[in-house]
């Protein structure tokens, strides 16, 4: 039974018991790594959201430090994702930016609330079909968000649904800038060139290795791609959108604190986007966590906490709206570089936000040369990485009822939003496997036993196979009916020793039975019960009116 519990265990705690100097200066490669690779993803993120780029910056920051400081793994690194820009997006569009901030915040103290009574668990139930076909359609929205940008495209704002942005994109192909095209181009093309050209043994690799520079190599690929783009449009002077041509620039200080207009009338109207928030969120960071666990091959590693996770996700997205921050989740990448990079404790996380910090007060001033083209190339490269398009090729191995829930959820994400996609995909899942678990049960006629024509009274015996709940309640209507059928006083025997489960419905089925074998003068016995269907018959009474009527039993 769930159980609220105030317990309050941030994995910090255990990892720092026995820390020496060796893994901190590990912890401290990977966290600068991680941060160098944070910067260029964080500000994508919020741009490609319909934010200014501080709101990512500031949010991988504030976030990625209390997510490390306060959850329940050891390598994990919180800040926003590219699963909320399709989310963030459409909210901003829908109902503004300050209200997006409530949202946030009341979806942070939704996922405290889970981690406080000990709900983390429940995420483990959204089938992997659901997560795929979500995460797949989340991955197409966010390409083509980036077309606009990748093309040069003149368009003052994008809409918020896949129709509309496709006829948007069309309409303005006339002011294609060729300049933008062939940096965004270049930027997805060396990104996924970087690995193969700095693999060990690759003719890169040993030009490096030559002069004496093959650290060079271990830079990560956006931020090789950012940096030397950036100066080649810079330096060409190409005609491109840059973050200082549409945003200003980022300010090279620490953020206000400010109180969103918070009114009970308007957390009402922001029901939905806060759900929703709260839920990709809560499987987001779990499914991150889960990933850690896999990865992860320090001894000093532990499985993750699901439900302290979720208190830390909850923490984060509570403070940062008054930072102007944006909501923020466990992220693959990042944490995956953090595991490559050698991290072995949440330190790690927590210098990976000081050693953004310090590179947002240092050198803000130069964001302002940053194509916008290039920070769409990265995205383009992210949304590649995070669809599982191979699950596409593989679904003729697997049953229609897979194929339906993960292209159904698939296409609602795409064509509508993830609030409908994983509203109706977890109702056709229950739907599914009602039916599915419906089909198991069935009901075996078994032969008459030796010497029961002795007794001078029919027996009929019937064993029950599987769970008998309300998806297969009808299935026991063949008993009813051969009782009607046959002959007075015949006594009937239900054999439940491959009966699993039984529910309310399914006990109400064995009451017409009773019902129907009473009326014709004879005894029903239920015999070789297991644990939880005897437990309930007892329970509900049903026993004692066998025994109270003289007609049958109940036995083991």
């Amino acid at each position: 039974m769930t159980s609220f519990s105030p317990a309050f265990r941030p994995r910090l705690l255990d990892a720092l018991r026995g820390y020496d100097k060796g893994r901190w200066l590990a912890d401290v490669g990977a966290g600068v790594t991680v941060g160098i690779v944070a910067l260029p993803l964080a500000m994508a993120f919020a741009i490609a959201s319909g934010l200014k780029p501080e709101a990512g910056l500031w949010t991988a920051i504030i976030a990625g430090f209390l997510i490390s400081a306060l959850g329940g793994t050891n390598v994990q690194i919180g800040g926003p994702a590219g699963a909320f820009i399709v989310i963030v997006y459409g909210i901003v569009e829908r109902y503004g930016v300050a209200n997006l901030l409530i949202s946030t915040a009341c979806a942070g103290v939704l996922l405290v609330v889970l981690g406080l009574f000990r709900l983390g668990t429940l995420v483990r139930f959204v089938p992997v079909s659901i997560v795929i076909g979500f995460t797949n359609g989340i991955a197409v929205l966010i390409a083509l968000s980036q077309v606009k940008d990748w093309l040069g495209l003149s368009i003052d704002r994008m809409p918020g649904n896949f129709f509309s942005q496709v006829g948007t994109l069309v309409e303005h192909a006339g002011s294609f800038n060729p300049y933008a095209f062939g940096l965004g181009a270049a930027c997805v093309a060396g990104l996924f060139a970087w690995p193969r050209l700095t693999m060990k043994g690759s003719p890169v690799m040993q030009v490096l290795e030559r002069h004496t520079v093959r650290n060079f190599a271990r830079m990560p690929a956006p931020v090789v791609a950012l940096v030397t783009l950036s100066l080649l449009a810079w330096a060409l002077g190409l005609p491109v959108e840059t973050v200082g041509s549409r945003f200003g620039g980022i300010p090279q200080a620490l953020p206000a604190f400010a109180l969103p207009d918070f009114s009970w009338e308007t957390v009402r109207l922001l029901v939905t986007p806060t759900l929703t928030i709260a839920l990709l969120g809560a499987i987001e960071s779990l499914l991150c966590a889960r990933v850690a666990d896999q990865l992860a091959t320090d001894p000093h590693h532990k499985k993750h906490d699901p439900n302290q996770e979720l208190i830390a996700q909850g923490v984060a997205n509570l403070v940062v709206p008054f930072f102007g921050g944006m909501p923020a989740t466990g992220t693959v990448a990042r944490t995956v570089t953090n595991i490559r990079s050698g991290a072995t404790s949440p330190v790690a996380g927590m210098v990976h936000a000081a050693t953004l910090a310090v590179i947002v007060l240092v050198a803000a001033p130069l964001a302002l040369h940053i194509p916008l083209a290039v920070l769409a190339g990265i995205l383009l490269y992210v949304a590649w990485n995070m669809g599982e398009w191979h699950e596409f090729v593989r679904l003729k191995h697997f049953s229609n009822h897979y194929r339906l829930l993960m292209l159904g959820t698939f296409f609602l994400t795409v064509v509508f939003d993830l609030t409908v996609a994983v509203e109706v995909g977890l109702f056709m899942a229950c739907a599914l496997f009602v039916r599915r678990m419906s089909g198991l049960f069935r009901v075996v006629r078994q032969p008459e036993p030796e010497g029961a024509a002795a007794t001078g009274r029919p027996t009929a015996t019937w064993r029950l196979h599987g769970a008998l709940f309300f998806g297969a309640a009808g299935k026991i209507d063949p008993i009813v009916q051969a009782v009607e059928a046959g002959p007075p006083g015949m006594d009937v025997v239900l054999d439940a020793s491959e009966l699993v489960a039984l529910d309310t419905t399914g006990l109400d089925a064995l009451a017409q039975i009773l019902k129907a074998v009473a009326a014709r003068g004879g005894r029903l016995s239920v015999v070789h019960l297991h644990e939880q269907p005897r437990s309930l018959i007892e329970r509900s009474g049903f026993a004692s009116q066998l025994a109270a009527q003289g007609l049958g039993d109940l036995t083991v």
